[in-house]
Order: C-alpha cells, then structure tokens, then sequence
C-alpha cells in the first residue's frame, strides 16, 4: 500500500508529536520522525509543514549557532501547538479505532 497520501493526512500530528518533548531544527525533525518508522517523509514535506504550524501560531522558533554552517532554527512547542496536540491525537485515536473495527483488527 503507498503510504504517502495517509502521510499527508497526519504530517502535522507526527511533527507535533516529534516536537512534544523536545525542540528541534528541520533535518533533525526529518531524522526522528524517519527513524520513528516514517521511511517515506520527504525533507521538503517536513520543511513546509514546520512553517504552516509556525505560521499558524502552534509553534515558535529560535536560532542557533552553528560550527558547521549557518544558524540552525529550532522550532519548539507553544500552548496552542500542545493543545492541537492533544485533539489531533484524540482524533487520531479515535478514526483508528474504526479502522480497527472495520478491518476486524484490535489495537
């Protein structure tokens, strides 16, 4: 099955959750979410997806100095971002629950 379209559906979810506890810049983001077991997460898809949140007020950012290039911008967790957290993941709970009835499955 190709996954990249239920990607698209819950990128936000995985960056907020990836986010939780700890802050992190772009490449960093990509690298814990594909060592998570997101394979298939483009570097571009993750990069957009941190500026819609941040544009979107869920998120704030900082930099930081860098031995091996240009600043880094860190993308950290505000109130409203742990809240849309929290009913994103509620939701997410929720919608596999009926796929798991419906495919006979249990969680």
């Amino acid at each position: 099955m190709d996954t990249s379209q239920l990607l698209k559906g819950v990128l936000d979810l995985a960056v907020l959750a990836v986010l939780r506890d700890e802050d992190g810049y772009g490449y960093d983001v990509v690298r814990r979410l594909r060592s998570a077991g997101l394979d298939d997460v483009g570097d571009a898809s993750v990069y957009g997806t941190l500026r819609r949140l941040f544009n979107a007020g869920l998120l704030t950012s900082y930099a930081v100095a860098s031995d091996s290039g240009p600043h880094r911008k860190y993308y950290a967790l505000n109130d409203l971002g742990r809240e849309r957290l929290r009913e994103s993941t509620k939701t997410w709970r929720q919608f596999a629950g009926t796929m798991s009835h419906l495919t006979g499955e249990t969680l």
